[in-house]
Order: C-alpha cells, then sequence, then structure tokens
C-alpha cells in the first residue's frame, strides 16, 4: 500500500515514536509538582515548548498546548472575539477555512455577531486587497488559512497581515507547519501535530504577547489559562521531537517533492480525459495535488484506488454519507465531483508515483465505463505534449524539447517537465533561437507553443 494522505494525516515520524517512547519512562509525572518525578516532567515540557516556539517563530510563553488543531482554532478565535468584543463582533474569514473555522463563525452569527467570508479566485487564493476592504471599525478578528486543506494553495498571509492595521489575525497553520516557512504577520496561530508526523492529540495555540485574548471557558491554571486540562507531556515531547526532524527533512525534500507533484500535475490531464488540475499552480504546498474527474463517483473511485494499492482521499465532502459538496471548491468555482487529492509523505519513492500515474487512467475508465461515454484523448484534444526531464540535467531538457516539438501539430505546446536550473534560461533562449513560442513557466513545468 502507498499511502498518499498525510493532508489528513502524516505516519508516525520514528524520530516521534522513539521520543514518546522515552518521554513514558520520563515524562508521566504531573508537571506542576515540585517532587523530582513532576520536575523531571516539567523540564521535559519546557523544553517542548521552545522546540515548538523556535519552529514557528514564537516566544515559548506564547505557546500553549490543546488537544487537537481543531480545538486550537476554536480557543484561539473565541477567545480573540471575547477579548476584542469593546472593538466590535464583526469576524471576516476567508471563503475557503476549514470546518473549524466555519462553525466558530456559525456561532458567532447566531449569536449576534456578524461574519464575512471573503471570495477567492479560481485557484483559491485570497486577494490581500478584498480582504483587507472586508474589514469595518468593529472587526474583532481576522482568520487566514497558512495554506489551504483541500487543494494545497499557500494564501497571502504576509501581504495581508499588512494591510489589516490594529486587526488581529488568526493564521491556521496545519498544513503547513514543519513543511514551509511561517508566515509573518499574525497575532494568533495554530497547528496540529498529527500533520507533521506527531502523535495525534496535540494541537498548538500561539499567542503574541499583547494580543488582547479571554479564555472562553472557566478558569484554569494549566498551559497559562488558555487550555483547560491535564497535558499530556509525553505526546507533546514527540510532537516537538518530531516536528524538529520534519523541518530538518523538509528542506532537503521540497525540491524532490516539488518535482514529484509537478509530475502528476503535467501527466494526468494527459493520461484522463475531462480531468481538471485545482489549486494555484505556483503557490502552493510542495507535496500536495487535487484533480477532479468529471462523471465519476469520487467515493467509487477512491474505493478503486484502494484496491489497486494506493490511499488517497478527496478534496471533496460530497460522499454518499454527507451529499454535500465540498465549500472549498464550491467557492473556487470548479468541479466538485470525482475529486482526487493526492499529498505525499517525506521520502515517498519515485516509482510509487510513476505506478499511480500508470494505473490511474485505466481506473478511470473503468469508473466511468458503464456510462458509455465516448470521450476523446486528452492530446488529441488539447494539442499538449508532456516531455518529463525531471532530474535531468543541462542540456538535456533542451535536447528533449527539440526532439519532441515536430510530435505535435502546428498550434499545439509542449509542457517539459524540468527541475534544473539551466532550464529556466535555457528553455525561453531555444524558443527565440528556433522561432517557437514560449508560453512561461509554472514551478518545474515549462510550456511552449509550436508555431510552423
Amino acid at each position: 500500500m502507498h499511502y498518499f494522505d498525510v493532508a489528513s494525516t502524516a505516519p508516525l515520524h520514528p524520530v516521534a515514536r522513539q521520543a514518546l517512547t522515552a518521554a513514558l519512562d520520563e515524562g508521566w509525572a504531573d508537571p506542576a509538582r515540585l517532587y523530582r518525578s513532576g520536575r523531571q516532567a516539567r523540564m521535559l515540557l519546557d523544553a517542548a515548548r521552545e522546540t515548538v516556539a523556535e519552529a514557528l517563530g514564537a516566544r515559548p510563553d506564547e505557546i500553549s498546548f490543546t488537544a487537537s488543531g481543531t480545538q486550537a482554532v476554536q480557543l484561539g478565535m473565541l477567545g480573540a472575539l471575547r477579548g476584542n468584543r469593546r472593538r466590535g463582533a464583526h469576524l471576516v474569514h476567508s471563503a475557503v477555512e476549514h470546518s473549524s473555522v466555519l462553525h466558530v463563525a456559525e456561532r458567532h452569527g447566531a449569536e449576534g455577531g456578524s461574519v464575512t467570508a471573503v471570495g477567492v479566485d479560481r485557484h483559491g487564493r485570497v486577494a490581500p486587497g478584498a480582504f483587507a476592504a472586508a474589514v469595518r471599525p468593529d472587526t474583532a478578528l481576522a482568520v487566514l488559512q497558512s495554506a489551504n486543506h483541500e487543494v494545497g494553495t499557500v494564501q497571502p498571509v504576509t501581504e495581508t497581515a499588512e494591510l489589516l492595521g490594529e486587526v488581529p489575525l488568526l493564521v491556521d497553520a496545519a498544513q503547513s507547519a514543519g513543511r514551509a516557512a511561517v508566515p509573518g504577520g499574525w497575532s494568533l496561530l495554530t497547528a496540529s501535530a498529527h500533520k507533521w508526523g506527531g502523535p495525534a492529540g496535540v494541537g498548538v495555540l500561539a499567542v503574541r504577547k499583547g494580543v488582547r485574548w479571554s479564555s472562553p471557558l472557566p478558569a484554569d491554571e494549566r498551559e497559562r489559562g488558555r487550555v483547560p486540562g491535564y497535558v499530556n507531556v509525553p505526546a507533546i515531547v514527540a510532537a516537538a521531537a518530531s516536528l524538529r526532524a520534519v523541518r530538518a527533512e523538509a528542506a532537503a525534500e521540497d525540491a524532490r517533492l516539488r518535482a514529484l507533484v509537478d509530475r502528476i500535475r503535467a501527466r494526468v490531464p494527459g493520461s484522463v480525459p475531462e480531468v481538471e488540475v485545482v489549486g494555484d499552480p505556483v503557490h502552493r504546498l510542495p507535496h500536495l495535488v487535487t484533480f477532479s474527474c468529471l462523471y465519476v463517483d469520487g467515493e467509487v473511485l477512491l474505493g478503486e484506488l484502494d484496491r489497486a494499492g494506493f490511499a488517497v482521499n478527496s478534496g471533496s465532502s460530497c460522499t454518499s454519507s454527507t451529499l454535500t459538496p465540498s465549500h472549498v471548491l464550491a467557492a473556487m468555482g470548479v468541479l466538485t465531483e470525482g475529486n482526487v487529492r493526492v499529498s505525499l509523505p517525506l521520502g515517498v519513492a519515485e516509482e510509487a508515483v510513476d505506478r499511480f500515474l500508470d494505473v490511474l487512467p485505466g481506473i478511470v475508465a473503468g469508473v466511468r465505463a458503464p456510462l458509455g461515454l465516448d470521450l476523446p484523448a486528452p492530446e488529441a484534444t488539447v494539442g499538449t505534449l508532456v516531455v518529463d526531464a525531471l532530474g535531468k540535467r543541462c542540456p538535456v531538457p533542451v535536447i528533449e524539447l527539440a526532439k519532441r516539438i515536430g510530435d505535435v501539430p502546428v498550434g499545439g505546446t509542449v509542457v517539459v517537465l524540468a527541475d534544473d536550473a539551466a532550464a529556466r534560461l535555457d528553455i525561453p533562449a531555444w524558443c527565440e533561437m528556433r522561432g517557437h513560442e514560449y508560453l512561461g513557466a509554472e514551478g518545474t513545468r515549462f510550456t511552449v507553443r509550436r508555431t510552423f
């Protein structure tokens, strides 16, 4: 089985497993107690807090641990709205936030507050100016995710934060923490350990010093009064250890995962008829890609892929159990049916991705077969050829382009997948010399139109 669903939850990182086992022996006691075992647990908890704070660009005393990422979002939002109630009762969020944000917004509106959901473009990205324009004098809180959980689009958090003035901004970093740099400008930040390979049951709530925040729950002396209840020290230690490890690995893995996702983004439309790859092609997480297939029941497709050995998920909540289209895909204005989300784990083998690309067309065709549709081949429709030169050094990408440009008709396009740094200069230069039209680059994807 190839597990391609880390956007839901990542497998427990080996470092997390080791740290958890050790902390079960050394950090089981109550960290609030003064005897030796309690002090030992407190030292482990403080060290974990410092590690997480450093990774998120915060101070240790700004970090509190929760029972989940959802709880962190809910406590963060409710506490900020309560703490800023003198300013007003207006809440602003993007239309593609996680359901945890939407549920708080729904409750806030039902209790007399006002809510504005800011729309996104077809890639799922907000415009900073449009988001800031939704802010009013009575706005108590703004919420904007760092990256979308369904399509991987990265939001312009830092640019947006600069336009918000004194309005506090909560950033849900559940999908990006440990994988990408933490954006600047946040007032409150939330994350979830099981998304980066830590144990489930550990969330993070960071509240900047000086930000007005008042607990919506009865007072409790633990976690600076933000989160009631006993903390799970061993799980927190494991979460911090895995966050440090994943950050170190992500630096090396980013380019490799991005290239593999580029391969999926390019090959799927070229091999499966009537398919749309969604999400921003440039401003996106390196490991996540989502595509939608017309005339396909998404749940059936996921089941067939599972039988073929691939654990993937749907960016859509449109299943036979809920019958509810994804609010993210709906807000983007893209197809909500036949949706597949692939999110690759660190260390995934290139051969596994190629195997997925090999079996996908046949599986989709098999699901569509009972419908009796006569669908044209993708290349016959779009006149596009994909040339995979990933991992090949200069001048191979240009050589492959020159060899294959004649395989498309005049007016057709060739997409070259290349991760060699020289390709960004060499491919446009080759087009200029040979008289073909260079249409631009998106990540490691270079598009050329044949002109003669």
